[in-house]
């Protein structure tokens, strides 16, 4: 760790050491550049203490168990309820109980300096840092500042929310006991993958969506068949719906949650998932001419709108809010910082060149882990469609391949890619369906490549695998 009597000027500073500021340092570092990272909780950030990995820990169980049930000759042998206990252990051991000791010696054999504390804009090229101690040290950027604070969960201001101490997703990945009842508001990915772990576990789980379908940014199939599988386990969804307040009985009493339509919930914990907000309210933009609380605009190579030295990589650019597609980011921003500092001409001419993120636009891939897992890369029908394309949904059910039959028993899928006709490329893949998560690299390597169908049709799957349904899509699209 570094410590106050050592050089405060470096090639490039780094706020926040999420994955995102990890992955800047380290292709800032491999170039030969003097890297500081600054910290003001734990080194690895948001997606290794309370998002994606203790996440995913939590859901693995939930679906493995789920697609166990479909086996014959399996199912009777897992109808039994979980091992909660052994689920949460196995999610603290995913997190190294919340310890960053690894993820410090990472950083540091890089050969990154570390500062633990607050850090603040002062000026152009300029970091305060201030410790926990209430100690300062002034850090100065020869060639740029990178901003990697990420985001976080916003609450609405309901009536007596802040004694309520309701959940985000950060209290959802943490907790260390499975609630009895479990309010979650809001249908997105978080609001669907917690309710999955918490119905899983034993919660009593109701779900209060706004709109009228789940995975609202996804193609509507996504979030039917999610929201089917859901009730099924025995979440209730209420659609169409809004809290509007809410109030806890004493210190650690039920929670009551009074709706638009008249009704009230009585519930043991109450989770929002209803947005995020940049980590950007107290960073000092207002004294390099930025509106602080504020997201950032960046162009392809992550660089803050008008500014020559001021970076902004993940969340906090508001292009992409995923964890891979920050890295991404990250990747293609520390490869300009070492461009620019070298004098070295920007690919900016090239869509798909080194240093700009273009599959922000074109490729975003996600995988939400439900049971079934719904996941897609690029654009929508509708997406698609706004953008003004010429294009055609091609549908197929999953469940008429051969490998799902294998897969389990009673196999529920759907499959879709948006075909762009004037050029013969897809636009689009949607996957829904029990183990399609790992399937998802595929159709993202045919958008980012932009493969031609007449080329996909040379890409032959491997019999009896799901994968088989590209040979599917492909042959409803010809006829």
């Amino acid at each position: 760790m570094t410590d106050a009597g050592e050089n405060t000027e470096y090639d490039v500073v780094v706020i926040g050491a999420g994955p995102v500021g990890e992955n800047v340092a380290d292709r800032t570092r491999a170039a030969g550049l003097s890297t500081a990272v600054v910290e003001s909780e734990l080194i690895g950030g948001e997606c290794s203490y309370w998002a994606c990995m203790p996440s995913k820990a939590l859901l693995r169980p939930v679906v493995a168990r789920a697609d166990a049930r479909r086996v014959p000759g399996l199912s009777a042998a897992v109808e039994g309820p979980l091992d909660a206990d052994a689920v949460l252990a196995h999610r603290d051991w995913m997190t190294s109980h919340w310890k960053d000791d690894g993820q410090v010696a990472w950083l540091e054999g890089i050969g990154a300096d570390i500062y633990r504390g607050k850090g603040r804009l002062t000026g152009t090229r300029t970091v305060s840092v201030t410790a926990p101690d209430g100690t300062q040290k002034q850090l100065t950027a020869r060639h740029a500042v990178a901003v990697c604070t990420g985001s976080r969960a916003v609450v609405p201001a309901l009536p007596g929310i802040a004694d309520v101490r309701p959940w985000t997703s950060r209290e959802a990945t943490s907790a260390k006991e499975v609630p009895g009842r479990l309010v979650v508001v809001g249908g997105g990915v978080v609001g669907v993958e917690m309710a999955t772990v918490w119905q899983g576990l034993g919660s009593q789980v109701t779900m209060l969506i706004r709109g009228r379908r789940l995975l609202p940014k996804m193609e509507p199939f996504a979030g039917e068949l999610v929201a089917e599988a859901l009730t099924e386990a025995g979440t209730r969804i209420l659609t169409g719906v809004s809290a509007t307040a809410a109030r806890r009985a004493g210190k650690d009493g039920p929670v009551t949650v009074e709706l638009d339509n008249g009704e009230q919930l009585e519930t043991d914990e109450i989770l929002f998932a209803t947005g995020r907000a940049p980590r950007t309210d107290d960073l000092g933009l207002d004294t390099v001419g930025l509106k602080p609380g504020s997201w950032l605009a960046v162009d392809d190579s992550c660089l803050v709108e008008g500014s020559d030295w001021l970076y902004a990589v993940g969340d906090v650019n508001h292009r992409a809010l995923l964890t891979h597609q920050g890295k991404y980011q990250a990747r293609i921003a520390g490869a300009a910082i070492a461009a620019r500092a070298q004098k070295t001409p920007l690919l900016e001419t090239d869509p798909w060149g080194a240093h700009a993120a273009t599959a922000d636009h074109a490729a975003v891939p996600q995988v939400v882990f439900t049971d079934p897992e719904a996941s897609s890369v690029g654009l929508t029908l509708a997406e698609a469609e706004a953008a003004g394309h010429r294009v055609r949904a091609v549908d197929h059910d999953l469940a008429a391949v051969a490998g799902s039959g294998l897969y389990a028993k009673g196999y529920k899928g759907r499959a879709r890619m948006v075909v762009d006709l004037d050029r013969e490329i897809l636009l689009g893949v949607t996957f829904v369906g029990p183990g399609i998560g790992e399937l998802l690299h595929s159709a993202t390597i045919a958008v980012a490549g932009e493969v031609p169908i007449d080329r996909l049709w040379h890409a032959v799957p491997a019999y009896p695998t799901i994968s088989e349904i590209w040979l599917r899509l492909l042959e409803t699209y010809r006829s």
